[in-house]
């Protein structure tokens, strides 16, 4: 079995130049900011954060629309909940007061009953 080779300084400073070359030529071979496939992008990237904030615009529009209707619902609720009670309250009146006519008639009955034995 052959022994490890340890590399040298010299092929150490080889291989690290060899290296940033490779990310140099990465870097120009890159294509600029003029280049049709990048404009192609960046009008995709922009064409999709259009649709996104329309997106949300269409959802905040839903929410605000929601949340009136809600609104609207609750008082229209609310009216018809004090219409009911002045309702009832008006019943409960009438009601009292014929409970108060008839036992004001019994009352004359029983009275003119009395004067009538006597």
């Amino acid at each position: 079995m052959k022994g490890f080779k340890e590399k040298s300084f010299t092929e150490r400073l080889g291989t690290a130049a060899k290296a940033k070359q490779a990310t140099l030529q990465r870097f120009r071979a890159r294509p600029g900011p003029d280049d049709p496939a990048v404009v192609e992008q960046r009008a995709a990237r922009q064409a999709l954060v259009a649709a996104r904030e329309a997106r949300i615009a269409e959802r905040e529009a839903a929410k605000r629309e929601a949340r009136a209707r809600d609104a609207a619902e609750r008082e229209a609720r609310a009216a018809q909940e004090q219409r009911d009670a002045a309702e009832q309250a008006e019943r409960e009146a009438a009601e009292a007061a014929a409970l108060k006519v008839a036992q004001k008639a019994a009352r004359d009955a029983r009275y003119a009953a009395r004067k009538a034995r006597k």
